[in-house]
């Protein structure tokens, strides 16, 4: 059993987010530095594995070199950019439907995350983002002495 921060805001801040992407909104209701910070949100899948904790993230378009992943006091955070256009090559454009700029996610991990040992790599525009978990401490029988 994991132990999880309780975010006490956290479902109804996912049922706005979730309304406002129904609706095409571009999510002003969305909690967090994250909505502050970011042009774009990458949409994640967070996977519980045995040994590990498991992140993707999709960030088509996005050079690897652009995304910056540091965890500090348990958060995790993931922040990038896809790159803009400049202003005179945009006015070529009849639609735009592709967000750009900067994106922002924080993850909060329990305890068990293991931060020295994190790894990413992208492949095909899917940032995988590996968190080991600690090795479980067994239960030891203390001897009495006497």
């Amino acid at each position: 059993m994991s132990m999880v921060r309780y975010q006490p805001f956290g479902l109804l801040n996912q049922l706005y987010r979730e309304m406002d992407n129904a609706f095409g909104l571009p999510g002003e209701h969305a909690a967090g530095d994250e909505a502050v910070t970011s042009d774009w949100l990458p949409s994640v899948d967070i996977r519980e594995e045995e040994n590990a904790f498991v992140i993707h993230a999709d960030v088509p378009g996005v050079d690897p070199k652009d995304i910056d992943i540091h965890m500090e006091n348990g958060v995790l955070t993931v922040k990038g950019e896809r790159e803009t256009v400049d202003e005179e090559t945009r006015k070529q454009y009849r639609r735009v439907e592709r967000v750009r700029g900067q994106f922002y996610r924080r993850f909060t991990l329990p305890d068990t995350a293991d931060a020295d040992q994190i790894t990413a790599r992208v492949d095909k525009g899917v940032l995988e983002v590996r968190i080991p978990k600690h090795a479980r401490v067994l239960p030891r029988k203390i001897q009495i002495e006497g």
